[in-house]
Parts: C-alpha cells; structure tokens; sequence
C-alpha cells in the first residue's frame, strides 16, 4: 500500500514521509482524478446536494477525512444518482486506508457512469483498491477494461501496466508459499509505538534502528542500539549517541562490520537538499560529532536509507535528484585512494526504474543486493527484490517470494552474514499505529550463494600487551586483489573483517615500526559461517623478531613457487622498502616425513626460490640471506597432518 505508507507511516528518511514524495502524490492524484470529473456540469440538479459536496472538499483536502465522509454521505442522501459524489468519496475512504468502503462507492459510481472517461477513472481506482487488497484476479479484469478503452492519458496507461503486471504475476505466484518463518523481536526491542530500519553488526551482536513515537511529518526520530548479553539476548535499547541524535531527525542508518564507521540520514539541519547523508566513527566507546559527506554524494533533493559495504569502501542510497531514471533511485558512491567519497552515480536501469527503488541492502559478501520496488515483477506495492553483483554489472532483479511479500508494502531489509536470517520492519496489521521489527529464517531457495563470516578479535604489541592501531588488509590471492580494508581500533585495538565464501585469502596486519603478520584462510568450499576469533600480537622491528610467511606456496616436493604466492611475496617487498636499512634472513623449514638430507635440501632450495624473486623484483641482494633448516626446529609435533602442514613453512627473520 504504496500511498499509505507515503502520507502516514515514516518520516522522509523512512518509506518515506517527505515533502517531495507527498507532494508528488497530491500531484498524481490531480493528474489521474481530475480530468475525468473537471467538467462544470454534474449529474445532479440537487442544489443542496452541490453544496454539500463542495463543503466536503473543505474538509478532505485538510485531512479531516471522516467530516468530508459525513458530508458526502449527505450529498448522495439528497440524491442518490450524484455520480461525482461517489467517487469523490471513493477517495476519501481511500485516503482513510478503508479501502472496503472505498471500492464500495467506486463500483456504485462506476455503475451510474454513462462517460467512457468516468468510467475509466472508477476502471483505474477500481484496479488500485483490488490489487492493493490482494484481489489480482478482480484488478486484472478492471485493468484490462480500463487499458482497452483509456487512450489519451499516458501517465495513468503507463501506471496501469505495471498495476496490471503485478496482478498478473501476483495470480500467478501467490499460493507458492516460500518457508519463512517471521517472528517479531521481544518487546524488549519492540518497544516503542514505532521502530524500522534494522542494521546489524557482521557478528551479529549488535542491532541499531530507528525509533518514533508518532506519524507526523515532524514527529522526531533517533538512532537507538541493542546488543546481546551473555546469553544471547538482546538487552534494552538505548540512543546510539548523544552526538548523533539531536533535535532534528536522525535515522534510516548503516554501519561498517566492525560497527566503527556509521552513516545515517539527517532531515531538518545542516543539509544540502530536504535530507542527508551523514557520518560518525567510533573510537573506543565513543562516536564523533557526525560530518556530512558533502556535495559529492548529498545533492539538493532527498537522500536518504543508506547502505554501507562491510569494508566501508562503497556505499548506496536513496535519492530523487536529477538524472535518475525515475521517481526515487538507488544511487552508489565509491571512496578514492585517500578514502574520499567520490561524486555518486546511479546504479542502471537493471535495478532502478521508472517508478521507485526504495531502501537498498548490501550484503557483506558485496555481492547480493537486496532493494524494494513498486515496479519490477511483484505481489503490488513494494516487494523486495534480491540482484546479484556480476563483474560490472547487475543481474534481473528477483522477487524474494510469498509470504515475505504480499500486496502490502515491504522495505528495510536486513540478511545477517550467513546468509540464512533476515530482519525486517513491517506494520502490525491490527494495529496501523504500531510498526514492529521481525526476523525470520531464509529459505534455501533465497539464500544467499555467497554467505560470509567474519574473523575478529583484537591487535596488541607483542611485548607489552597494549592495543594497537593497525591496518588490516584482506586479500584474494587467486586474483592478487585487495578485497577490503580496515583499522583496529586505536582504543581497544579490535578489529573486524568479512571473509566471504569462494575465495582463498591473505589477511594482513601492519603498522609502521612494526613486523607485519600474515594469516591464511582458505574458504574455497566448505561452511565457515561461524565467526573466527584471533588476537594479533605485532611485533616491534627488531632483531631476531621472526614471522611465518603463511601464504607462500609449493607443489609438493617441490620449491618453484606457485602463482597465488604473488601476493605475499609483494607485501614483503613493501615491508623491505619501507624498511630500507633492514638485512633479513628467508628461512626454509619441513616437516619430518622422508629423508633429512632431502628435507633440507628441498627447504634450501624453497628459501632460494623466494630469495630470487625478492631480488629480482627490486631488494639489493646484500640485504637478503636464506638459509634451509630442513625438519631441525619443528613449531608443532609432526603427528598429524594438520602439523606437519603447519611445520612445512617459509620464515622471515631480521637479522640486522
């Protein structure tokens, strides 16, 4: 119920109250009633009647529907054939959300039109009402007539062929119930007349939404965050800041996830346009004074409903500025190499349409992207739709299924890392005042290929135990392409980084003064959806400090090194320039299967190799020195195979 939800339900970073959307409805029913019932002759001679028709459009166009509705009812009491009447209060039933009522009026005005161009107008609402109450096969029968006969007004034709597209498919597609299971949040989060717009952390701990406590236009809205306890419920909400929420109205947000880096939507101050995008970091517990992301992403129009990848590098948004493709568009802004966000562009017509793309959701794993729209293929209103990141470019938008989606509206949607949950906000059906959060369980047939999980913990010096703030990188080494970038925090030293499915990947964490450390994750196959804990100790650049070069690779037996070795070998050229004073020693280790002499002269031999390509690539040949240890000095026992792989390894030394 796409019009509900513009004049009654959110904010204008909501789904949405604002002044642009509510003015484009006012204009679109001027547009689509009006000309059908403008004439200066009506069908009644009543006078009285008249009178009481014109007082009623006091009234309506104020919003005091039920007085409008009280004299209109008067009007048709005076005449009983005042066809005008009955439409006239066809939409104000409609305006009402009584939509029974509605198209009660509309089939009784419908039946005393004698005008095909009255008839048309009852044929168009008559379409609306039923496909708005899940009544396809009632809409397509309305729609068909009014698309037979309506020749002229091509904003209402064009209308009426998406309405009728949804009819058709919402028939065809409505008793093909998916295995969701919503449940809504305990009323410990549930907890005010209003919550919407949920965000999670990576790890899942964290929850962060919008609350309100009324349906005005102006009514204040803030950004409030749970987070589960120890046994794993969610505790009360609290504001997310006293730095962020204000007098003005704050929500429809994004976070990093880490939970470090937010992005919010701002209405009523400091803004380029209606509403913009802001953003706040988190250090320590504390978040900053936030800071608008300036001209390049916010415009002067509406920008709104962020959605911020899990690196923090891209993010999408909402807006109606100039050079969309239609009402309300999904647009996306990168960062630079300084970490500026560049001017934003529009996401394409595979994904954005004539009519609106309204609250989009990144995955972490970056690829699957989750919108609602009132145009692509669905039950009618807003659905929410799924497309999949390929190279450059989106695939054909699909429609996540019955039940989720209905005829009613849905937006504000969430899927945790794993692929296999989602939240989502939604109106309680028997209470139009109150708006809940849900989750429930994804089915198989929607779920994500590419789940991800994430790898956490904190980054401390080796010596003394103190949190450090350090820059951790994750690599795909297949492509020897940085994936994604993040710091640990400068307080607690924590950091948080997204491994998605599909790869093999290089992590590495460094900081100037420091050795760098290198982890190996292979997530290939296999499900690594729970979350990975592991603390970081860096230490300072010294000698004799000593790190395992984990994503060094051979074939077995062998010491020429394989192409995905590329990636690890270019960081330690990056360490070496940046260290120039530094004499290094590349060691060589085995595990203990097969012959010593063997072993280490297959361990010489993987040293060499490494030492060559450093120094072929750029390293004087004075500063580096290799040696093989053969099986000699073992950092596990050799008793499975999980330690003997582990003992099969290239070291890097300081040794000046």
């Amino acid at each position: 119920m796409l019009l509900h939800k513009l004049k009654n339900v959110k904010s204008s970073q909501g789904i949405p109250l604002n002044g642009r959307m509510c003015s484009q409805v006012v204009l679109l029913f001027m547009i689509l009633t009006l000309p059908a019932f403008s004439q200066t002759q009506y069908s009644t001679k009543n006078k009285k009647a008249l009178e009481l028709y014109f007082e009623a459009d006091n009234f309506r166009v104020r919003g005091d529907y039920d007085r409008a509705i009280g004299f209109l009812k008067d009007a048709i009491a005076k005449d009983k054939n005042f066809e005008e009447a009955y439409f006239r209060l066809g939409i104000t039933y409609k305006n009402k959300e009584d939509l029974k009522s509605a198209t009660e009026n509309f089939e009784k005005g419908l039946a005393l039109a004698k005008d095909i161009k009255k008839q048309n107008g009852y044929r168009f609402e008559l379409g609306d009402n039923f496909l708005r109450m899940g009544n396809y096969t009632q809409a397509l029968d309305q729609l068909n007539q009014f698309l037979l006969t309506e020749k002229q007004n091509g904003i209402k034709i064009d209308q009426a062929k998406v309405w009728k597209q949804h009819a058709e498919y919402g028939g065809t597609h409505q008793n093909e119930k998916l295995s969701y299971a919503p449940k809504a949040l305990p009323d410990t989060v549930n907890c005010f007349p209003m919550q919407y717009f949920p965000v999670l952390t990576a790890d899942n701990q964290q929850i962060i939404f919008t609350k309100r406590y009324g349906r005005g236009h102006d009514d204040d809205e803030d950004l409030v965050i749970s987070v589960k306890n120890k046994a794993g419920q969610w505790t009360p909400p609290v504001s997310i800041s006293e730095k962020i929420n204000s007098t003005a109205r704050e929500g429809a947000c994004t976070i990093s996830a880490d939970g470090r880096y937010l992005i919010f939507t701002l209405c009523g101050a400091k803004t380029y346009g209606r509403c913009d995008l802001f953003e706040s970091r988190k250090v320590g517990d504390g978040w900053s004074t936030p800071v608008n992301l300036g001209p390049l992403v916010n415009g002067s129009s509406w920008d709104v409903q962020p959605s911020l990848s899990a690196d923090g590098q891209e993010l999408y948004f909402v807006s109606d500025r100039k050079g969309g493709i239609g009402g309300s568009d999904i647009w996306y802004s990168r960062k630079d190499s300084v970490g500026r966000w560049k001017k934003a562009q529009n996401l394409g017509s595979a994904v954005n349409t004539k009519y609106d793309e309204l609250s989009p959701f990144i995955h972490v794993n970056n690829r699957n992207l989750y919108f609602s729209s009132n145009a692509h293929p669905g039950f009618g209103g807003l659905d929410i739709f799924v497309t999949e990141k390929k190279e450059k470019s989106w695939t054909i938008p699909q429609n996540m299924g019955s039940p989720l989606n209905n005829h009613e509206d849905q937006f504000a949607f969430y899927v945790t890392s794993d692929g296999k949950r989602a939240y989502y906000s939604k109106d309680e059906a028997e209470k139009k005042n109150f708006t809940k959060i849900f989750s429930t369980v994804l089915p198989a047939q929607v779920q994500v290929q590419y789940s991800s999980s994430v790898v956490k913990g904190k980054v401390r010096d080796k010596e003394n135990g103190q949190p450090l703030n350090a820059k951790v990188e994750l690599y795909d080494i297949q492509k020897d392409e940085r994936v994604s970038m993040v710091q640990s925090d400068s307080v607690s030293g924590e950091y948080t980084i997204v491994l998605t499915k599909g790869a093999e990947y290089a992590l590495y964490v460094s900081k100037p003064d420091y050795l760098f450390q290198s982890l190996a994750f292979n997530y290939t196959s296999g499900d690594h959806t729970k979350p990975v804990e592991i603390n970081i100790d860096l230490q300072k650049v010294k000698t004799n400090a000593v790190i395992i070069l984990n994503n060094i690779f051979f074939e077995v037996n062998k010491y020429e090194l394989k192409e995905k070795s590329t990636t690890e070998l270019e960081e330690v050229i990056r360490f070496l320039t940046l260290n120039p004073a530094l004499q290094v020693e590349i060691g060589g280790h085995t595990d203990n299967s097969g012959a010593a002499d063997y072993n280490l002269k297959l361990s010489e031999q993987r040293a060499q190799s490494v030492a060559n390509y450093l120094i072929q690539n750029g390293i004087d040949s004075k500063r580096i020195s290799q040696k093989g240890y053969g099986a000699q000095n073992p950092v596990k026992p050799n008793d499975t195979e999980t330690n003997r792989q582990a003992n099969r390894r290239i070291e890097f030394k300081i040794i000046q």
